[in-house]
């Protein structure tokens, strides 16, 4: 590695025995400054490490730390005994000659040290201080590396790279778009891409039967741990002439070879499990599972909603899922409140539970008939201190209580091994979905997927049994990965949209592009979306998002370091775009 420019020699943390009675020249950042009388000792890093120099006190007195300066010197060997193991450069010591000072540094708003206390607000206002905190750029090194392996991987594999238009037109991916007035066109808009889905489907009907690309991604979005505002990046990829089994061995080969180069240390325990999404539902109450833990959700409704329990009668649901005895020990009253506190901001009245023994206690536990406890054994093979916990509603309900207090379990009692990566597959996902607030019917996911027995499908099944080709890949209980066997023929893109109640007309004018090509001999096709920096926050055990940028938008969704978003300070472009600013009437 070439790392010798005209201002230095060698970088900091390069220098080594080999180098000892060599002079050199090297630039970088005051780090510590000791005065020991009549010697002083200067600590200067840089990206690649850390070296100590030694100069007369009077050339330091004026340094002050992340101060940029140049020192040139010479290279001797530490005395015998005084070598330090701990550093790359402990077995000699610098004697500087000269000192040339590039740049000051007033006061800094919070110390660069990789155990920092300052908040992440003041961190992001000052982000091109935080990138001198070891964390911080090891992540960036650790983006660069995943990129570039990335990008080989994929074009060693025969993959064109191609870079689709940022500037487009709205596409039906599930969120809000983001607008940009145009100019040229007064009265109209383009949109950022909240994917390159329709250039890639169509890419397949111009021969480009492999291609991929690290996408930028925009999406107007509220921010969650997993989920970064206004932008994030995407591996994205399509195939023609695949089956999903064929989709699927080149996904799951990337991931392979990428957890072996980028984080070895880390074990893949389970590999690539296909679930249905019914089936995940059924046992995980979610359709992104953590597989590195048991507890799945337990079916009781049989049991308990026979009327013994007069506030159980008739319930169309209810499940349970078991703590072990062994995680029981520290369950007192105080921490199964704490776990109620979860089953209702997840929407329960109450959450009924029981600890397990020759006598049942817990809220429920002695309300059980006999013949109830023996059947709710012989579900749960419960064992004395276990804990049971109910959910009681309808399927929808207990499935999001019980998939909360599940991960709020795991996270108590530490029941995932951070260490284990547990990939899975969720398949034949509902192709539509009913909006729970309006009620309207929409499209589940990818409005452009192939429908599993789309001529009966589409022509006489009720929208809400309808399946599709969509599978997500799912990593330690995150959505990684989404794609589908993709629909590539007009007859039935046109069906499924009038579900929907669109017509052929509508359908044509909106997806013009798509329609049109899927009418010039379009093949078979596939592919999916690697959610980039979600890998890279799981790979890197950080638990936000915001980690894995170099400049992170805010949880507010802001750029605080380049006040974005901001008034705009020349009403004239306004004026050029047509466009009127008006306030919204306060409540």
């Amino acid at each position: 590695m070439k790392t010798a420019t005209g201002l230095r020699s060698h970088t900091c943390g390069e220098l080594t025995a080999l180098h000892i009675w060599q002079t050199a020249t090297i630039s970088g950042w005051v780090d510590d400054i000791r005065d020991m009388g009549g010697m002083a000792f200067l600590t200067l890093r840089d990206r690649y490490g850390v070296t100590q120099v030694q100069l007369p006190p009077e050339q330091t007195a004026t340094l002050k730390p992340e101060y940029c300066v140049q020192i040139t010197w010479s290279v001797n060997a530490r005395p015998e005994g005084q070598e330090n193991k701990e550093m790359k450069t402990g077995e000699i010591e610098v004697i500087g000659e000269s000192m040339l000072v590039l740049n000051a540094c007033k006061e800094i708003p919070f110390q660069i040290r990789d155990d920092h206390g300052s908040n992440e607000a003041e961190r992001f206002k000052h982000r091109f201080l935080d990138l001198r905190r070891r964390p911080v750029l090891a992540n960036v090194e650790f983006r660069a590396k995943m990129n570039h392996f990335t990008r080989n991987r994929f074009t060693d594999n025969a993959f064109l790279e191609v870079q689709t238009p940022i500037f487009t037109v709205s596409s039906p991916e599930g969120a809000r778009d983001y607008l940009i007035p145009s100019r040229v066109n007064p009265g109209k808009f383009y949109a950022l891409p909240q994917a390159p889905q329709q250039y890639k489907q169509l890419l397949m009907v111009g021969w480009v039967d492999k291609y991929f690309q690290i996408a930028p991604c925009f999406r107007d979005e509220d921010p969650r741990a997993d989920r970064h505002s206004c932008e994030f990046y995407q591996v994205d990829a399509e195939m023609s002439f695949v089956t999903q089994d064929d989709v699927f061995a080149v996904a799951e080969a990337f991931c392979k070879d990428l957890v072996a180069t980028m984080i070895p240390e880390k074990t893949i325990s389970i590999a690539f499990d296909q679930i249905s999404h019914h089936d995940a539902m059924e046992r995980f109450g979610c359709d992104k599972p953590d597989l590195r833990f048991g507890m799945e959700l337990m079916n009781a409704t049989d049991i308990l909603n026979t009327g013994a329990i007069s506030f159980m009668a008739d319930s169309p649901c209810i499940k349970c899922i078991k703590l072990d005895a062994s995680h029981t020990t520290e369950v007192s009253r105080k921490v199964v409140e704490s776990y109620e506190k979860v089953a209702k901001e997840s929407g329960a009245w109450w959450l009924p539970w029981i600890k397990w023994g020759d006598e049942l206690w817990g809220s429920i536990g002695k309300l059980l008939t006999p013949e109830m406890k023996e059947q709710i054994q012989e579900l749960t093979w419960a064992q004395d201190w276990d804990h049971l916990y109910f959910a009681i509603w309808t399927k929808a309900s207990v499935a999001k209580v019980l998939n909360k207090l599940r991960l709020h379990l795991r996270d108590q009692h530490t029941l995932a091994n951070p260490s284990e990566l547990a990939f899975c597959w969720i398949t034949d996902f509902p192709f539509y979905e009913e909006n729970e607030t309006s009620g309207e019917r929409d499209f589940g996911h990818n409005p452009f997927s192939h429908v599993v027995g789309w001529v009966e499908s589409l022509k006489n099944k009720d929208f809400a049994d309808i399946e599709t080709n969509q599978y997500d890949m799912v990593l330690n209980g995150f959505e990684i990965l989404s794609g589908s066997i993709r629909n590539h023929d007009p007859a039935v893109m046109v069906a499924a949209f009038e579900k929907l109640w669109m017509s052929e007309v509508d359908v044509k004018e909106r997806f013009w592009a798509m329609y049109e090509a899927f009418q010039y001999g379009a093949p078979p096709h596939g592919g999916f979306a690697f959610g980039f920096d979600r890998m890279m926050m799981i790979f890197k055990d950080e638990p936000n998002i915001r980690e894995c940028y170099a400049f992170p938008k805010s949880g507010k969704a802001e750029d605080t370091m380049m006040s974005a978003p901001a008034p705009l300070l020349d009403e004239r472009v306004l004026d050029e775009l047509g466009i009127s600013v008006v306030e919204s009437e306060e409540e």
